[in-house]
């Protein structure tokens, strides 16, 4: 059975997934209110991302840290001489620079963490070509991972994310409007138990 120490054990990577808008993000932020409340000495590294918008409209995303510094990651308004060539995806301009100096120190495995969040491994967080092997260095250094990815679009997977479904550590939770509780309190106590044996 060698290799297998370098997998991550069960549970310890969980995958938040769900149509867009379902509430993946508000989920991983109650799932971190409750265990800042149980553990308030947790080291919890990582980024969330999200919408920012211009009256009611969605003009763009912002990656945010836990610790509240944000960088812009993808806007439908920005147009420099550099946005020309940053890739699209759908109407947005992916700020892969942006995005890489905020998210990229964040996913340094330190001695000390005890849990990631990492919200999310989706399309335009992939098109960084750092992201996912550092995602992929979080998983391989055992420290627990919360995440949250997108649903297939017309049944496929993009690689990135197909490999994180596949990892053999990971559990997936697919959230809809009528089980969002449910799923937060028993992503948070899998969590909770992962952390103790941590």
């Amino acid at each position: 059975m060698s290799g297998d120490r370098d997998m991550a054990a069960p549970g310890k990577c969980l995958l938040v997934t769900g149509p867009p808008g379902v509430g993946k993000t508000t989920l991983i932020m109650r799932v971190l209110e409750s265990l800042k409340t149980s553990n308030p000495n947790l080291k919890i590294q990582g980024f969330y991302t999200r919408e920012i918008r211009e009256e009611s409209e969605r003009v763009g995303f912002e990656v945010v840290t836990l610790d509240g510094r944000k960088a812009p990651l993808a806007s439908t308004t920005v147009s420099t001489p550099e946005s020309f060539r940053w890739p699209t995806v759908g109407k947005y301009k992916v700020d892969l620079a942006s995005f890489e100096s905020l998210a990229l120190p964040e996913l340094q495995v330190k001695e000390d963490a005890d849990l990631f969040i990492i919200d999310e491994v989706g399309k335009m967080e992939l098109y960084s070509s750092s992201f996912f092997p550092a995602v992929l260095k979080v998983l391989e250094s055992n420290v627990p991972v919360l995440a949250s990815i997108p649903i297939p679009k017309f049944g496929r997977d993009i690689p990135g994310v197909a490999r994180l479904r596949n990892h053999p550590g990971a559990t997936i939770f697919t959230l809809s409007p009528n089980n969002r509780d449910a799923v937060k309190e028993l992503i948070y106590k899998q969590l909770v138990d992962s952390l103790q044996k941590h």
